[in-house]
C-alpha cells in the first residue's frame, strides 16, 4: 500500500509536470497553424487514444513523460508542417514548453503567498564568527542581530540562508542591531563578502547564526501584491540555480541529481507534510524541467531549437534532417544512460536509507 501511494503521488506530480509543458508546444502550433498530430501522456506503446478533429489524444503505457507529435518537424512539403513556418514561429513552438513550466512557477508561488499559513517569525541571532571570514572582515560580532540583507527583512534563519545564497560571489549589505539591547538599540550597517568557496563547517559568510524567541505567525499576503513577489521569486529561483551550477563547474561544490526514483522518494517525503510543501515541490521542480528542456541538448526542446537558429543564421540553409537525427540519437542514449546511472544511485541511495532531503 505505501509502494501505491508513493507511486500515485509521483505520478501526479509528473502528468501535470508533463501537460503543463506539453500544453505549451501544442497550444503555440495550434496557434500557428501547424496539425498536431497526436497529444501523449506517458510514451508508447499506446493503451488508448481520443481523436478530436486531426489530433489523437493518447494514454500511454510507460508513465514517465509525454510528447506532442506535430506534423513535418523536418520536412517543409505539406503546408501544415512545423518546418514549413519561420524561424521565429518554430522557436516560439520549441520554446513554449519551458515557457509554460516557468509559468506555472510563478502560478504556484503566487498561491504559495497568497495562502495563509503558519511560519517561523524569530530574531537572528549571530553565535559565532570564523576567524578570517568575510564576516570577521566586515566588523560583525557574536550577538549581533541581522535585521535586513540588501533592503530585505530577516525574519527568520531561512530568509537569512536564502539572501546569502543570491549573492555568492558578490558583496551583500547588512543592517544589524549590536547586541540585545532593548532600549536605544544601537543599529549598524556593513558589506559582507559571499565566497564561492569555504572551508569544511564553515558557510559562505563563515558565521554560526541562531534564532532567538522564535514564534509561529500567520503571514499572507494580498494577490496583487503576491503576484509581482512570485515573479520576484521565480527569477531569484533562477540566479540560486545559476549560483549552484558555477559551484559545481569551479568544483566547489558536488551536484545533488536524481532520478524518476529520488524524484519519487522525494515527492513521497514532502507530500507527507502537507499541500503547500507538495505545491512548493512542484515548483522547484517545473523549474528544473523548463531550464533543462531549454538548453541546447539534443534530443530536447533546447536541441532542436538549437538548430532552427543555426538555420536562421546560415540565413535558410537547413542541416539535414539526417544530419539532424542523428545528433539527437546520439543524445537521447547520451540522456538514457545519465537516467541509468542517476537511477542507479537513487538505489543505493533507498537501500541505505538515505535521502536527497537529509
Amino acid at each position: 500500500m505505501d509502494f501505491l501511494v508513493l507511486a500515485l503521488r509521483f505520478l501526479g506530480v509528473l502528468a501535470v509536470l508533463v501537460l503543463v509543458h506539453e500544453l505549451g508546444h501544442f497550444l503555440t502550433a495550434k496557434a500557428f497553424g501547424v496539425q498536431v498530430q497526436e497529444f501523449g501522456i506517458g510514451f508508447p506503446p499506446r493503451l488508448f487514444g481520443v481523436r478530436r478533429g486531426d489530433t489523437l489524444y493518447s494514454i500511454n503505457l510507460l508513465p514517465l513523460g509525454g510528447f506532442v507529435k506535430l506534423l513535418g518537424e523536418e520536412d517543409p512539403s505539406h503546408p501544415k508542417s512545423l518546418a514549413s513556418r519561420s524561424v521565429l514561429q518554430r522557436s516560439i513552438v520549441l520554446s513554449a514548453g519551458s515557457f509554460m513550466n516557468v509559468l506555472l512557477v510563478v502560478v504556484l508561488f503566487t498561491l504559495l503567498l497568497a495562502v495563509p499559513q503558519e511560519q517561523t517569525v524569530a530574531r537572528v541571532a549571530i553565535q559565532e564568527v570564523e576567524p578570517d571570514s568575510p564576516a570577521q572582515a566586515a566588523g560583525l560580532r557574536p550577538g549581533d542581530i541581522v535585521l535586513r540583507v540588501d533592503g530585505h527583512p530577516i525574519r527568520n534563519s531561512g530568509d537569512l540562508l536564502y539572501r546569502v545564497y543570491l549573492r555568492m560571489g558578490a558583496e551583500s549589505h547588512w543592517t544589524y542591531q549590536r547586541g540585545f539591547v532593548a532600549e536605544s538599540p544601537i543599529i549598524e550597517e556593513a558589506t559582507v563578502a559571499v565566497r564561492w568557496r569555504w572551508p569544511a563547517g564553515q558557510g559562505p559568510t563563515g558565521i554560526v547564526i541562531g534564532q532567538v524567541s522564535p514564534r509561529m505567525a500567520v503571514v499572507s499576503e494580498p494577490i496583487w501584491e503576491a503576484f509581482p513577489h512570485a515573479l520576484q521569486q521565480t527569477w531569484e529561483s533562477f540566479t540560486l540555480t545559476k549560483n549552484e551550477v558555477t559551484r559545481w563547474v569551479m568544483g566547489a561544490g558536488s551536484p545533488q541529481l536524481a532520478g524518476p526514483i529520488g524524484i519519487a522518494q522525494i515527492t513521497d517525503q514532502v507530500a507527507d507534510t502537507g499541500i503547500l510543501p507538495l505545491l512548493g515541490l512542484v515548483a522547484g521542480l517545473s523549474l528544473s524541467l523548463g531550464i533543462m528542456n531549454i538548453l541546447p541538448i539534443p534530443m530536447l526542446d533546447g536541441g532542436r531549437l538549437m538548430f532552427v537558429l543555426l538555420e536562421g543564421v546560415r540565413r535558410g540553409k537547413r542541416i539535414s534532417p539526417r544530419r539532424e537525427g542523428l545528433v539527437h540519437m546520439v543524445g537521447f542514449v547520451a540522456l538514457m544512460a545519465l537516467i541509468a546511472l542517476i537511477s542507479y544511485q537513487d538505489i543505493l541511495r533507498l537501500i541505505r536509507g538515505e535521502s536527497l532531503l537529509q
